[in-house]
């Protein structure tokens, strides 16, 4: 058992004002393996407190010291690395080759994209006799989910602490560990007093508190669309800036001249990874409704391939979703996808065959989906592929932007150009051709209810920063 009661304040390990027990599951047993301490809105306040108190000093360090900060996290990080991606393997999960190759991995990536940043950033220019300054924007609030966990803590720690900004963090309580030992990299590295604090704890005791607070400049929030909006309500009396990056059903259009094979296998692996509990995940695939069968096929088999079973174990593909609640939600999703006339294709309810215990969902795959049945509409934040036919490319980009969401999108086609022209008609923050991956140099984010505001690279770095205009400051 990890025993993580306390929370990181002012640079210090510190008891909860009120000691709140919350045992951390770990899905493929269903057993505890952690405990920590739900706060409550004293231990937001004490940490707040520290924030505002380190911001005066943090903000005015250089950009050599912050570089210097970035770099020694980096090498502490490193350090800790085959930790942090047991810990989540543990607490939400994934398998151990995907903690490892990609859950972990993200943490560096944001840290040595952002340390690349700051070291040219313009801070500073004029225009005409005016002089523009770019500076931190305070005091941050940050709610992180399971899924992702380092990743979502890191492309929002590691650009706020570059811009000289102070933070709270409140991971999930769902996978808080990894957050943890985050927290005591960043005391080993040397972090400022104050800069950096962690305090555990649910939405309604910790997130609201957090959100509402009039000392906190802005939060950004990765999660839910329903959390979202209470983010963004409680965040709305002291108008904060607030960031959110929230749900999605993002459309996978395969045209009629792409490579099926190689579209829809990698299609079906899209949406399986980390046990489909990825926003951005392609779970709407379109395809030409005169091909469906052979995309059947193709998909039938692909599904076939992913191996669900002990994360730790050789030769798994996916491992359990998070948790009893999601295990519970997935499967009231399946079959509803069954009792709405979709066709089942692969999967169903249930857990897979060999497997009594830990919360697995069998790969499943649904065709025959139309645009109004359940499994198309919303997020079901499993391994659960819908297949839509469609008619004609018009009636495709029509489809794929007929949702509240609008994450990703992706278009495969044996010409680029007509991929590039059905990528600008997808109301998307992000568009994948023929299968690129994600760039971490390049703006995570959406449209709609997908969120607002920007996670990596430069646009991501910038939403920390407040835009200063001082008049009469050079001569005309």
């Amino acid at each position: 058992m990890e025993e993580c009661r306390k929370f990181y304040i002012n640079g210090e390990w510190v008891d909860p004002v009120t000691p709140n027990d919350c045992d951390v599951i770990n899905p493929a047993t269903e057993e505890a393996v952690g405990v920590i301490s739900l706060g409550t809105a004293a231990d937001v306040d004490k940490a707040v407190a520290a924030a505002k108190a380190a911001f005066p000093s943090y903000s005015q360090t250089s950009r050599e010291e912050r570089m210097a900060l970035l770099g020694k996290i980096m090498e502490v990080y490193q350090s800790r690395y085959d930790d942090i991606a047991k810990a989540i393997t543990m607490e939400m999960g994934a398998p151990a080759w995907l903690s490892n190759a990609a859950q972990a991995a993200m943490g560096l990536a944001h840290f040595g994209t952002t340390l690349e940043i700051l070291k040219n950033y313009e801070f500073e220019e004029d225009r005409g006799a005016t002089h523009l300054v770019k500076e931190p924007v305070g005091v941050c609030g940050f709610i992180t989910p399971w899924n992702w966990p380092i990743n979502q803590i890191v492309c929002k720690v590691a650009p706020a602490l570059a811009a000289g900004c102070t933070m709270v963090l409140k991971p999930s309580e769902v996978a808080p560990l990894n957050a943890y030992l985050f927290a005591q990299v960043l005391d080993e590295a040397g972090v400022p007093k104050g800069v950096f604090n962690l305090v555990n704890g649910d939405g309604p005791g910790v997130g609201a508190a957090l959100s509402a607070h009039p000392d906190v400049d802005m939060m950004s929030f990765t999660g839910s669309t329903r959390a979202g909006v209470l983010v963004a309500k409680a965040a709305a009396d002291t108008v904060k800036r607030v960031a959110q990056e929230l749900g999605g059903k993002s459309a996978n259009i395969i045209l009629d001249d792409a490579d099926f094979q190689t579209a829809i296998a990698g299609g079906v692996s899209g949406v399986m990874m980390n046990s489909g509990q990825s926003c951005n995940a392609p779970t709407r695939m379109l395809v030409p409704a005169d091909r469906q069968d052979e995309a059947i096929a193709i998909a039938k088999e692909a599904a076939a391939g992913v191996k669900a079973g002990d994360p730790n174990a050789e030769g798994v593909t996916i491992g359990p979703v998070v948790s009893e609640v999601q295990f519970n939600k997935i499967q009231d999703l399946i079959q509803k996808g069954i009792d709405e006339g979709a066709t089942l294709v692969a999967g169903g309810t249930g857990r897979p065959d060999g497997l009594n215990k830990g919360y697995y969902v069998r790969p499943t795959v649904f065709a025959n989906v139309t645009n109004d049945m359940t499994v198309a509409r919303e997020e079901i934040f499993g391994p659960v592929l819908s297949i839509l036919p469609y008619k004609n490319e018009e009636e495709a980009i029509a489809i794929a932007n007929d949702t509240v969401y609008g994450l990703s999108g992706y278009v495969s086609s044996g010409n680029l150009d007509r991929a590039k022209k059905v990528a600008g008609q997808l109301r998307t923050g992000n568009v994948h051709l023929n299968g690129a991956g994600a760039d971490v140099n390049a703006p995570f984010g959406g449209y709609k209810q997908s969120g607002n505001g920007r996670e990596w690279g430069v646009d991501g770095f910038e939403e920390f920063l407040e835009i200063k205009a001082m008049m009469g400051y050079t001569a005309a």
